[in-house]
């Protein structure tokens, strides 16, 4: 398996459509991300496919079913075709989601959020503990998008992930795009919140794009990854990298996907503003 760059790079999430042009991709840093709910088999074309790319890339397993918000008891079926996925093809980070996706044995398709209170921190805590058990590995835990304010939280956001790392050991995937979203449904600062996240746990960023509601407009931005990152959220990107250093930058797509070659395009972008801090750090 191939070993993870010397310096953090810029990576895309791996569509099926680009796997001949992502198999022969060569630019410097590049990686790729794909969600292992969907290659969590024992073989078959689709497996043989991400061990391919995973032979020449550096891969990451970004998971959205395992539901670590959630009061069901963790899916333990799921967890071991997730470990026999991690053990297969060695990827070099695997994350998920602060939310819940399951409840009375049904899984929902959203990421559901979570109220940010002492018993939920306990619970959370533990079924990461659980879960990096069965996997193996630290797990990088992502900061959700909010649309509507929730009564009942006991802790900010931030400290609430910073005290998930310290009870845990696990590490944290920002995603810048979720920020800005957030902030702009809440009506709160997104660097205020960027300045605040417990910067050592980040072991990858995410970026994306968003989309208005069709009903309420800009009021109420969507995290829809179905457009080209916004410049706010591009903003966003260089004020942590610049404070904090070059961290692995994910490029997400999932709707509306354009040409690979498209893709790359906006993923130089993000490999440019990694570039830049680097060479302002050399010279430091």
């Amino acid at each position: 398996m191939p070993q993870p760059p010397s310096q953090p790079g810029a990576g895309l999430g791996l569509k099926p459509q680009h796997f001949d042009e992502a198999l022969t991709a060569d630019a410097e840093g590049l990686w790729f991300e794909v969600h292992p709910e969907n290659y969590m088999v024992d073989g078959g074309p689709r497996l043989a496919w991400l061990e391919r790319i995973a032979a020449r890339h550096p891969l990451s397993l970004h998971g959205v079913a395992m539901s670590l918000g959630g009061s069901d008891p963790l899916d333990a079926a799921h967890l071991r075709r997730l470990r026999a996925l991690v053990d297969r093809l060695r990827p070099v980070r695997v994350s998920e989601h602060l939310a819940w996706s399951r409840a009375g044995g049904r899984y929902l398709p959203d990421l559901l959020p979570v109220l940010r209170t002492d018993a939920s921190l306990a619970r959370i805590a533990e079924r990461v503990d659980r879960a990096q058990q069965a996997l193996g590995r630290r797990l990088a835990i992502e900061n959700p998008s909010h649309y509507l304010h929730l009564d009942g939280h006991t802790w900010a956001e931030t400290d609430f992930l910073a005290e998930l790392v310290a009870r845990t050991g696990c590490g944290l995937l920002l995603d810048v795009n979720n920020v800005h979203v957030s902030c702009r449904n809440l009506g709160q600062y997104a660097q205020a919140y960027l300045d605040d996240f417990p910067a050592e746990a980040v072991m990858e960023l995410h970026i994306a794009g968003h989309s208005p509601d069709p009903v309420h407009g800009e009021a109420l931005l969507v995290d829809t990854h179905d457009r080209a990152v916004a410049p706010e959220v591009w903003g966003l990107l260089r004020h942590f990298l610049g404070r904090h250093g070059p961290r692995p930058v994910l490029l997400e797509r999932d709707g509306d996907v354009p040409a690979f070659a498209d893709l790359m395009a906006e993923r130089t972008q993000a490999q440019q503003c990694l570039d830049e801090v680097s060479r302002q750090e050399a010279l430091a």
